[in-house]
This record gives C-alpha cells, structure tokens and sequence, in this order.
C-alpha cells in the first residue's frame, strides 16, 4: 500500500515550485502542493503528517504489509500532487491513504475522511467507499468524526488531486483540526500522535483482510 504523508518541510522555501500548476483531474488544474497549516502554537501539518506515516508504515511493515511512501523525508519539496497519485497507480497500490490534519475555525473539531466524488474510474467506487468507510471506523473507535465537514465523518470531494487522479482505492484522512486548541494539543505530542497511527494502522489492516 502507499502512504501519502501530505506536504513536505521544503515547501515553504519554494513557492514559485510548489505554486506552479499541474494537472488535478477532472479537466482541472491546481498547484502543485502547498506548505499546510499548523496548530496555534506553531507546529507545522508536514512534520504532524510525516511521523504518523512513518509511525503507521512500521506498524504495516510488521505486519507483512509492503508499504511504499511518497516522500522519504521532511525538509524536501513536494512531490507535486499528481505525482502523489502517479506513485500508487504505478505499483498497483491495492490502498493508498493520504494523512493530513485540517485547519478549520477553532470551533471545528474532529477527523473526516475524504474519497473522490463522484467517482472517475471503478476503483473509486466501490472500493475506495469501502477504503473510506473501514478507517473511518477505525478512528471513529478513537476520535469524534467531524462536526463541521461530511456527513457522519465522511466527506465526498471532487477537487483534490490526489484522489481524482488516482486509479486505485485512495482516501485523505484529515485527522483533526490543528486550529482547535484540544486536538492541537493530542496532535503535538507523541503519544498523541501514536493515538493516530494506531487508528489508521487498523482501518488499513481491516480493508486489506
């Protein structure tokens, strides 16, 4: 399977590259990534994403699973999100989760998991809503589903890149809000963002069978 841990530590220092437009289905296009958000207190999305990948890729590893990431550390550039998606297709990925946390009004709360919508080829249906659906679960063990996006947690989008171009099952797990001052704090710490790692390790497991 292929982790997509959103963003990247260089973005920041590159915008004419991450800024430049690339293609992100649907006959749309978008820039090729962006820096993220962070929590009040300055801890950046990238590094949040980074170590709950890495951290749910060893618990995969142990368990037999063939994990492939599309970056491999925190201080590069992109790749540019129709890369992202170009990595899961090119080795057949039978899943593809992209980690991210959102950053909503301070009022919002909760994760959500999002899938393309309507959906562009057959891996988008059927198995990216069961994809969806089990690390949904997973988490909701875990963490309150969102209150202020989808519906009961799940979240169809037709804009994001990753999924649109995506030819195998593929969803984004926005796993909190970092604006909200609570989730802020869980995601900030290791033991928190353990906590994650955990949830999504088995709703990954779960779909695989």
């Amino acid at each position: 399977m292929v982790l997509d841990a959103g963003h990247n530590g260089g973005n920041a220092s590159a915008l004419s590259e991450i800024n430049r437009e690339v293609p992100a289905g649907r006959g749309r296009m978008k820039p090729c990534n962006t820096t993220g958000t962070a929590t009040d207190d300055g801890y950046p999305e990238h590094v949040f994403n980074f170590d709950v990948a890495k951290r749910v890729g060893e618990a995969l590893r142990a368990r037999g699973v063939r994990v492939v990431g599309t970056r491999d550390s925190d201080d590069g550039v992109g790749p540019c999100v129709d890369r992202r998606a170009a990595i899961g297709n090119e080795v057949n990925a039978d899943a593809v989760v992209s980690i991210h946390a959102d950053g909503s009004s301070t009022q919002g709360s909760g994760f959500h998991v999002a899938f393309s919508d309507p959906p562009l080829n057959p891996a988008q249906g059927d198995p990216a809503n069961r994809l969806a659906t089990t690390v949904l679960d997973a988490m909701a063990a875990e963490f309150p589903v969102a209150d202020y996006i989808g519906e009961g947690g799940l979240s169809g989008r037709d804009d994001l890149a990753g999924l649109n171009l995506s030819e195998v099952p593929a969803v984004l797990v926005e796993c909190g809000n970092m604006r909200n001052p609570d989730e802020a704090s869980v995601m900030s710490t290791p033991e928190g963002r353990q906590r994650y790692a955990d949830a999504i390790t088995e709703g990954v497991l779960a779909y695989l069978g």
